[in-house]
């Protein structure tokens, strides 16, 4: 009892740690300035070693956010809770400049716990995008040179609760999830000769403030091959949200001036998955996804087609040498993936491709139900036009799976 209470207290404190950390950068790309900025992994721990997969996994030793169908897998006597945090590495390249820049910050935490023996239930917090940006330009007005100095920050998180329902024991689950989409994004542009004339602006600033509900649901179906072998499908869709906002504008000279719009029209837009996966009960899992967002369909600041349609497609594998073994490097999990993404925002109507390779272990601890997961992924942004920057990142992300049972009473003689 008292190991549960000291969990609920770790996970509070650990829980306001998260929200209060939600605004931290996690990221120095120039791209965020477009857009939402930066979309966010939504994989947790073995996902994210796979390649970022998740849309076919399925397992009572994880907790899988990307497909909400996936809850109802565990027993009726097991609680889980999963906390990660992540670092990176970032390089930038425009052919000319080079630059090298350090980030960090908490990625998710999330709990699971059963209902009935049939529903399960998962609760969490984690990022949908991020902003974080700093760059100079130099321009020249009527014969004056000046500079002008771009930066952005924050970014857009989901509290998220989900519930899923087995319609036909260990083979049909569905399930679903709200999220409560909140955060802010704050862009601007300061001019520095500008301070010269008190009445040029020093300063024009955006700031988006987003607070709405969304939904995204699940489906996954187990088809047996033997007795220790399955092949899960699973499908995802998350339907089109127009978003709640309160969009200010400032100017910044001799005086601030406020002005407030309330008429900017921003949308979520439709997505949709489809991800596969081939499991040899504690032995091996081969997973694939494939992931299609219609952002084009999307209404952005006001503007239709401003953004790309995006397609993701994930490719990982888990390999554990033998579960049961004294040796403790035979019961580690090994895990391995690729990844490619095309972007979704346009810079002067072009994009960039994204491709990522992963690896990662699972470290098994106590009686080898929870897991410390590490996961090292190297990341290329390669853009269309040459004019572009080239960014690599380098990023480790750490996270704890605690799996306990909880669900059951101690019969005393």
């Amino acid at each position: 009892m008292q190991k549960k209470i000291d969990l609920i207290i770790v996970s509070g404190v650990l829980f306001f740690c998260a929200i209060t950390t939600t605004a931290q950068n996690s990221t120095n790309s120039p791209y965020t300035r477009y857009g939402y900025g930066e979309l966010a992994n939504r994989s947790f721990g073995a996902g994210r070693s796979m390649g970022g997969t998740g849309i076919g996994l399925r397992s009572s030793k994880q907790i899988n956010p990307m497909n909400p169908a996936s809850y109802s897998c565990m027993d009726s006597l097991t609680f889980l809770f999963d906390f990660g945090a992540s670092a990176q590495s970032s390089w930038y390249n425009d052919g000319i400049n080079k630059q090298q820049d350090m980030n960090g910050n908490v990625e998710y935490m999330a709990m699971q716990f059963p209902l009935h023996r049939r529903v399960a239930a998962s609760v969490g917090l984690l990022p949908y995008s991020h902003v974080g940006y700093k760059f100079n330009d130099i321009k020249t007005t009527s014969g004056q040179q000046y500079v002008v100095t771009a930066t952005g920050t924050g970014g857009l998180n989901l509290l998220y609760a989900g519930l899923s329902f087995d319609l036909w024991a260990k083979r049909l689950s569905v399930g679903g999830n709200i999220n409560y989409m909140f955060g802010s994004i704050n862009h601007a542009i300061e001019s520095q000769y500008a301070s010269l004339d008190p009445t040029k602006p020093v300063q024009r600033s955006t700031e988006l403030n987003f607070s709405d509900a969304i939904f995204d649901f699940g489906l996954q179906y187990t088809h047996p091959l033997s007795k220790t072998e399955n092949m899960i499908l699973g499908l995802i869709y998350t339907p089109k949200k127009r978003l709640n906002n309160e969009s200010y504008e400032y100017s910044y000279s001799s005086e601030l001036i406020t002005d407030t719009l309330m008429d900017r029209i921003y949308d979520i837009p439709a997505g949709y998955g489809i991800g596969l996966s081939y499991v040899k009960d504690n032995k091996l899992i081969v997973a694939a996804d494939f992931a299609y967002q219609e952002w084009e369909k999307a209404t952005f600041d006001g503007n239709n087609g401003a953004l790309k349609n995006r397609t993701k497609i994930n490719v990982g594998a888990e390999y554990i040498p033998n579960q049961f073994s004294r040796p403790y490097l035979n019961r580690v999990r090994y895990r391995a993936g690729v990844s490619y993404t095309n972007s979704y925002i346009q810079v002067e109507g072009n994009g960039y491709k994204e491709y990522g390779a992963t690896i990662g272990f699972g470290f098994p601890i106590s009686d080898t139900r929870s897991y410390i997961n590490v996961s090292f992924e190297y990341l290329k942004i390669k853009p269309e036009a040459k004019t572009m920057i080239n960014e690599n990142y380098l990023r480790m992300t750490l996270s704890y799976t605690f799996n306990e049972h909880w669900f059951f009473k101690r019969k005393v003689d």
